[in-house]
């Protein structure tokens, strides 16, 4: 991944700069410290992703976008900003903002931040390559099938935990399911989902019982990163597509209102939360199946 940098702090901009390089995430092509002072150099080095601040001079972080995408520019946006309120937010997703790095700047969040923006990149330039190579092959000649994993991996893209660990485990299980010979719409026990996929992992000196524990734990925090993912959507714009589509579908409501709630009143109590995978895997289970029908 290619990143340009804009913030006018210095420090910030080193920080950045070394979270990315020494975590082995990209390398930064360039930097500037104002909008006014980086359009130029974006526009003609074409990086992948943007990582700008929100308050600068001559040219805030939201005018810039604004410039940037009028000047035919298509690389993705990460907004920097210390002082973050609902409407500034709800204008950054607005203007094409895929996410948010608080200040004062914290590594772990910045690593998986941009680890999320890559694989999500990555997606997209691969279903790309796809609708492309179906346009030249023309539509009445052969058409590649979208297998399981990308079906899937589209899905979580929407909910934006494309970059969480439990994806992989998540994609394992659906397509564990949709090879079985006698497919039926109910799934069986979650627990013997988790030991089938952990008995297809690479080591055969696993110890089952603890693989399939951790695989639990890691699909609980990718379905809570959707949940927190949504609310946040919903928070801002209850009629958002993503939100008005998966929210009520894949979770229980109540909950992702419940954190609605939380995050318009500045609470964070995700101790709380209920978190019911098996409702999670099923319905995404059973749309998987349709889209295999009507493919």
């Amino acid at each position: 991944m290619r990143y340009f940098i804009v913030d006018d702090d210095r420090a910030s901009r080193m920080m950045l700069k070394n979270i990315i390089t020494e975590g082995d995430l990209g390398v930064v092509i360039g930097e500037a410290e104002s909008g006014a002072k980086g359009l130029k150099s974006i526009i003609t080095m074409h990086p992948d992703v943007v990582l700008i601040d929100f308050l600068m001079p001559e040219l805030d972080g939201i005018e810039t976008i604004e410039y940037l995408k009028k000047e035919g520019f298509e690389g993705q946006f990460i907004m920097i900003s210390q002082v973050v309120n609902k409407d500034m937010v709800a204008e950054a997703y607005e203007k094409g903002v895929e996410f948010f790095i608080n200040k004062p700047i914290n590594r772990v969040e910045v690593q998986s931040i941009l680890k999320r923006t890559a694989e999500q990149y990555k997606l997209k330039d691969s279903l790309q390559a796809i609708q492309e190579s179906l346009t030249k092959i023309g539509l009445g000649t052969i058409k590649r099938k979208v297998t399981v994993k990308e079906t899937v991996l589209s899905i979580l893209n929407d909910m934006g935990v494309i970059g969480e660990a439990g994806s992989d485990d998540i994609v394992a299980i659906i397509e564990f399911l949709m090879n079985q010979t006698d497919k039926t719409a109910q799934l069986p026990p979650l627990k013997d989902l988790y030991e089938a996929i952990a008995m297809k992992g690479e080591s055969a000196n696993v110890d089952i019982a603890k693989e399939s524990k951790a695989i639990e734990q890691r699909i609980r925090r990718t379905i809570q990163a959707a949940i927190n993912n949504l609310a946040s959507l919903g928070a801002i714009d209850y009629t958002n597509p993503e939100f008005e589509y998966y929210a009520p579908r894949y979770f229980d409501f109540q909950e992702v209102r419940n954190h609605m709630i939380m995050i318009e009143e500045g609470r964070n109590d995700q101790a709380k939360y209920k978190i019911n995978i098996r409702k999670f895997l099923q319905v995404l289970y059973v749309e998987t199946m349709k889209k295999f029908s009507h493919s």
